[in-house]
């Protein structure tokens, strides 16, 4: 194996001192245009690439932002993902995108890599419902934003939507359509999500003089296509099924939508079905999916933008540290009707 070259190879290609090619790394200004020309040269001659965890270390800073999220294989996710790394390229930094795929355990060891490896911030959906994971990361001194989460309990900044919101624009379009008895898809029941968006379709429940009995719950243990596939044939084997789902997510959706399709019941004129964060899949399913919408990409734009603000460390006039005050941001749902809650008339 090829040793790597370091500063001092470089030094004594250039005919310098490691100080000077330091300066010529970090401060090209201070170092004459002949002498930068030389040491540009060796770099380029050797193949020389400095090492950024060495310069971290000495810093005590580091160029990269840790992106902690429940699933990405959900294309929420992705977009939340993408609106952080644009965030972040903008601001000069990098994205470390980790997957708990909603699990607790996995959680903690991406959070103690995050401690290890330094990172500036971090960006985080929790997957452990008992707050246990944050609560041992926080010791590290490392800032953290929540994403899709409100900071119940904590100070920290988040930025999520109203879920209780979205789950009444979701019944609150079934009832409208006449439908009385209302199954809820619900992923795991220990999310904040799951429990919000539940809430949120009671109540549209209530404003209609309807009980809660009118909503028929299906727990599910995750929140992908085969749970919502699985959901779907519970859904079947009810003697009295109801006549309309709202899923906690558009990948459950688009798995009962799966389960109805190969029984041969029709959506939506046999069952309507609603999902929740509109992903891109949801248009173009089957049958095109009606979804209460997420602004996935700005929740994660937003998230990056209090995560660099809180870790700015100096604002170049030598005063230190700026002033930060953590903030709940709470953005606003969208209901985007479509074929599979509209039944022909």
């Amino acid at each position: 194996m090829a040793q790597s070259v370091g500063i001092k190879d470089v030094a004594r290609a250039a005919g310098v001192s490691v100080g000077t090619v330091s300066n010529v790394i970090n401060r090209p200004d201070t170092v004459a245009g002949e002498t930068r020309a030389r040491v540009l040269s060796a770099i380029d001659r050797l193949g020389y690439v400095r090492s950024e965890s060495a310069r971290q270390l000495r810093a005590g800073r580091s160029r990269i932002m840790g992106l902690l999220v429940l699933d990405m294989g959900n294309p929420f996710f992705v977009d939340v993902a993408r609106g952080a790394e644009r965030a972040a390229r903008d601001a000069g930094l990098g994205v470390m995108v980790c997957n708990s795929a909603q699990d607790a355990a996995e959680e903690a060891e991406y959070l103690s890599l995050f401690a290890e490896q330094r990172v500036r911030g971090v960006l985080l959906t929790p997957a452990d419902a008992t707050g246990r994971n944050i609560a041992a990361f926080r010791r590290h001194g490392i800032p953290f934003v929540l994403v899709d989460r409100v900071a119940e309990g904590t100070t920290e900044c988040s930025v999520s939507v109203d879920d209780v919101a979205g789950g009444a624009l979701a019944v609150r379009h079934l009832v409208d359509a006449g439908h009385r008895s209302i199954a809820y898809v619900s992923g795991p029941p220990g999310l904040n999500q799951v429990r919000d968006r539940r809430t949120g379709a009671l109540n549209a429940l209530a404003e209609a003089g309807l009980g809660p009995e009118a909503l028929r719950e299906l727990p599910t243990e995750r929140l992908d296509v085969a749970a919502g596939r699985d959901a779907g044939a519970r859904l079947l084997g009810l003697a009295d099924r109801p006549t309309a789902v709202f899923c906690a997510n558009d990948l459950l959706a688009l798995g009962v939508l799966q389960a109805m399709y190969a029984a041969g019941v029709t959506v939506p004129d046999d069952l309507a079905i609603v999902g929740y964060d509109d992903i891109e899949f949801a248009a173009a399913a089957a049958v095109p999916l009606t979804s209460v919408r997420q602004p996935a990409v700005t929740m994660g734009a937003l998230a990056a933008e209090l995560l660099l603000e809180e870790t700015e460390q100096d604002d170049g006039d030598g005063k230190g540290k700026r002033t930060h005050e953590h903030r709940r941001v709470v953005l606003q749902p969208e209901l985007v009707v479509r074929r599979s809650s509209l039944a022909a008339r």
